[in-house]
């Protein structure tokens, strides 16, 4: 096989957030084996013109706008009976496209289940990558939710789950990002062949010692007499930050170098302004929900004892829900340049996400970066991580492990190194995506012809 269609429900560029960190690292793996044609929706406007170091990554490249409004998407799911994530993604345009691209092709790799109604019931075998198991995603949303709400988001599982199996039924393999996402989508799905593909995480641009040689090059190798947002807001107060400009467009993108790297990182030294992280996309409702959760309700017990901590929430696109969280002491970034500056400041990072699906990018991140990591189960799920993250039932819990890490910083740094260790043991993403060689029937040690 030479020639694959590659379909997104976003362009995989850059890798910014969760699902298009997978998506471009799987593009890029199979970029080097076979010739990639993308078919994909924008996001936004930059979206639709993709810089050249991305797009000489493949042999043709088709991004199409994707305007139409929830509201919209919502009234073609109640008129024809499908689930909103289909007819928000549907275009006959976009349909259009992939018809066009299928005669060169000799397969293709379907990323996220919204790109699905455009796959041929007769074509090239396909590799459908679900990610995440959508529909139990909805369930959850559902047993949250009241009144109207509630049923939208039951009626959703039940469609979207019905399509899923469907799915699963006609495509050569079902991928999910762990095993506990495919072994709960196998207690549903009666046909198919279901596989766990997880995430890796690039350890070479999540390393604790090249921040280290950045902060001694710049005169920062004591600890910061500040935390990252200075001069954003005032120090100690709010700190909310419009987002900013787009990372950089290399190929091998990653986010600018910025940010300072605590002393503790290295040598494990106590300081008087404990800082807290969380990173994510902001609008994303688990995201959502678990900053809410830690500031209101686990970062107060924090502060009994730490009356100086603060909780710093880093991502783009916070709501205006996440925004009032702002105050003494939360601070906001919106959009941020290079989160590895973050959390090479944090005392602590965190992820207390009461919802999630397959593996978190957020804390593969915090364990490459040597953090010490406090997380929900669900946020753990997925991770090897027996000895090197902590983790958390509810709140009086989850504030006492936060507490424990930053009273014993020798133990934080202890954690925090395991952590690394482990990254650089299971999750190289060469190593994660290695089965798509089979799938695919090719020579991962050979570029394409």
């Amino acid at each position: 096989m030479s020639d694959l269609l590659f379909l997104a429900h976003r362009v995989p560029f850059p890798p910014d957030r969760g699902d298009k960190i997978r998506s471009f690292h799987v593009l890029r793996y199979l970029g080097a084996r076979m010739r990639v044609h993308l078919v994909a929706f924008a996001d936004d406007a930059a979206d639709l013109d993709p810089p050249a170091a991305f797009t000489d990554m493949l042999a043709s490249c088709t991004i199409l706008p994707r305007g139409k409004s929830q509201a919209r998407a919502g009234l073609e799911a109640l008129a024809t009976g499908k689930p909103v994530s289909l007819t928000a993604f549907a275009s006959p345009a976009m349909q259009a496209a992939v018809d066009r691209v299928l005669p060169r092709v000799d397969g293709i790799y379907c990323f996220s289940g919204q790109m699905a109604q455009y796959l041929p019931d007769d074509g090239p075998p396909v590799v459908m990558d679900f990610v995440d198991m959508d529909s139990a995603k909805f369930a959850g949303f559902a047993d949250d939710s009241r009144g109207p709400m509630r049923w939208m988001m039951r009626r959703e599982a039940r469609l979207l789950g019905a399509f899923e199996r469907e799915i699963a039924a006609r495509v050569s393999a079902s991928l999910f990002v762990s095993e506990a996402e495919a072994a709960l989508f196998r207690t549903g799905a009666t046909t198919g062949r279901i596989l766990a593909v997880e995430n890796g995480i690039d350890s070479a641009t999540f390393d604790p010692a090249a921040q280290v040689e950045k902060a001694k090059e710049a005169g920062q190798a004591t600890a910061p007499s500040y935390h990252p947002g200075e001069g954003r807001g005032p120090v100690g107060k709010v700190a909310v930050t419009p987002d900013s400009p787009s990372p950089s467009t290399s190929p091998n993108w990653t986010p600018a170098s910025a940010g300072e790297v605590k002393s503790g990182l290295v040598i494990g030294s106590a300081h008087a302004d404990p800082l807290i992280v969380f990173t994510g996309q902001m609008d994303y409702r688990p995201n959502i929900d678990a900053v809410t959760w830690f500031a209101c309700d686990i970062l107060p017990r924090i502060r009994t004892r730490h009356p100086t901590a603060r909780f710093a929430i880093v991502g783009r696109a916070p709501t205006p829900a996440v925004q009032a969280l702002a105050g003494d002491a939360v601070i906001v970034t919106g959009a941020v340049d290079d989160v590895r500056g973050w959390l090479a400041a944090a005392d602590v990072c965190v992820a207390p996400l009461k919802l999630a699906r397959g593996i978190q990018n957020k804390v593969l991140e915090a364990m490459a970066m040597a953090r010490p990591v406090v997380a929900s189960a669900a946020a753990a799920e997925g991770i090897d991580h027996a000895g090197t993250i902590r983790v958390a039932a509810d709140a009086s819990e989850f504030a006492a492990q936060v507490l424990a890490l930053l009273e014993a910083p020798a133990d934080a740094a202890d954690l925090g190194r395991a952590a690394r260790a482990q990254v650089l043991r299971r999750y190289g993403w060469d190593a994660r995506l290695a089965p798509l060689d089979a799938l695919f029937g090719v020579d991962g040690s050979r570029s394409p012809s």
